[in-house]
């Protein structure tokens, strides 16, 4: 799986990801300061779920109908440590029994939800 943190997300958990195994591209790295569009429109064609702590991508793509990315995973509220993303999305991946892609993912201290996204 393909990942794109979008320029909020940890580069201590960047770097854990890309450890892990992963392909992430950070944003911060690549295109600081893109206005969140272009973020959604590079994961489109990219071909990457997203990864932010942005509430704003849901008002994208559901109030505006901007074309989705594979997916998006927000995380909420803001991490106690800059590891701590990476950790829970490890995590949630190695434990096998949640789907990412098409959906728009909220990781929360005690829960997780998911809501479809249509393309």
């Amino acid at each position: 799986m393909k990942f794109l943190a979008d320029e909020d997300f940890p580069a201590q958990s960047v770097r854990l990801l890309r450890q892990a195994g992963y392909d992430v591209l950070s944003i911060a790295e690549v295109s600081p300061g893109v206005s969140d569009e272009k973020v959604l429109q590079q994961a489109r064609d990219e071909d990457r779920v997203l990864l932010t702590f942005d509430r704003d991508y849901g008002e994208l793509l559901y109030r505006l109908k901007v074309p989705p990315p594979r997916g998006v995973v927000y995380f909420r509220p803001a991490p106690k440590t800059p590891q701590q993303p990476a950790q829970q999305l490890i995590q949630l991946l190695r434990q096998g029994n949640i789907q990412l892609e098409g959906y728009f993912t909220v990781i929360e201290v005690d829960r997780i939800r998911q809501r479809p996204i249509q393309p």
